[in-house]
């Protein structure tokens, strides 16, 4: 554990003493950076198979993770794809432990998410060159806060919900709005906010 946080290592332990033998544990899909000036981003698929309480029956979990410089500290993001299989592998096995508290490699401790996320979009200009926060939210935060909701089980729709606005669709909410639920959901990853209940529950078809 690290300040509360299973490592993947440690998950990979219990995983085999409750729900039986590892079989194969492997990414079956790799898309490393093509960025030749710098780490970039890596995307990984991680598949873990068990031989399901050692019964004979297997039973595959897998799951995506992806690494850049704005999601990762510096020492791990100089190794994109090793560092994306590991969280890949972690989130495999908390699907598999059914365990809703992020691995200890999933987070991100030493970088301001919320602030490298902005930066990224405000390459979005207006057409005086400035960034507008009442401009509709980019396609990169639409990104962003799918996929923060998916890693801490938010429903998402819910979430953009539960502050003073209400909103038919996520289109509606403005860059500056958006932004500041970046920060919230940065928040309730590295624990400083819990998670309320009533907007738990991820929903993969919530577009």
């Amino acid at each position: 554990m690290i300040d509360g946080n299973p490592t993947c290592a440690g998950l990979r332990r219990v995983a085999e003493d409750v729900l039986g033998s590892i079989i194969v544990s492997r990414p079956s899909q790799v898309f490393p950076s093509t960025d030749p000036n710098g780490p970039g981003r890596a995307t990984v698929v991680f598949e873990v198979i068990f031989n399901w309480m050692d019964s004979g029956e297997m039973r595959t979990f897998s799951d995506v993770a992806d690494v850049w410089h704005g999601n990762t500290d510096d020492l791990y993001c100089a190794h994109p794809v090793a560092t994306a299989s590991t969280r890949a592998e972690g989130r495999a096995l908390r699907k598999a432990l059914k365990i809703r508290c992020l691995a200890a490699e999933e987070l991100t401790r030493k970088k301001d998410i919320e602030s490298i996320v902005r930066s990224s979009v405000a390459s979005t200009k207006s057409v005086d060159g400035e960034w507008d926060g009442e401009d509709p939210i980019s396609n990169s935060q639409i990104n962003f806060i799918d996929t923060k909701c998916k890693q801490l089980n938010i429903n998402v729709l819910e979430f953009i919900n539960s502050g003073s606005d209400s909103y038919e669709s996520i289109d509606e909410v403005s860059k500056q709005k958006a932004s500041k639920m970046l920060s919230v959901l940065n928040n309730y990853q590295n624990k400083k906010k819990n998670i309320p209940e009533n907007v738990k529950g991820y929903d993969k078809n919530w577009r």
